[in-house]
């Protein structure tokens, strides 16, 4: 599990990286709430985006956007609805990204998935 996790907080910072260098805002990292965590939300002009990274070591499994399965899509709507009442920002416009990671090596494959789920029935 250990080496899970470093593979999973390592993503994030690329993901960080990755999102900054497109020119997207990060404002949190992390965000939790008693319903659950949302790895990143971060501005995209006018938008606000709740990311979910997703980050394997290899691409012997299945690619790491499949695991964002329906259950995960609910679990980080309730997030976001609970993180824009939180904050005040009802009334700004939300999409849901998810950045997929592979690592082989020294390499690293980043797929930003963009709108890839809308807000899931809860």
């Amino acid at each position: 599990m250990i080496l899970s996790s470093k593979i999973g907080r390592e993503g994030e910072a690329l993901a960080v990286a990755y999102l900054k260098k497109k020119g997207y805002r990060i404002i949190e990292r992390n965000y939790s709430c008693r319903l659950g965590e949302i790895d990143i939300v971060a501005m995209d002009r006018k938008t606000i985006c709740f990311v979910e990274v997703k980050t394997r070591s290899s691409d012997g499994y299945d690619r790491p956007e499949v695991s964002v399965h329906k259950g995960k899509q609910r679990k980080v709507s309730r997030v976001a609805l609970w993180f824009l009442k939180d904050k005040r920002l009802s009334d700004i416009r939300a999409r849901f990204d998810v950045l997929a990671i592979t690592r082989q090596g020294d390499l690293n494959q980043v797929h930003h998935i963009k709108n890839a789920f809308e807000l899931a029935q809860l």
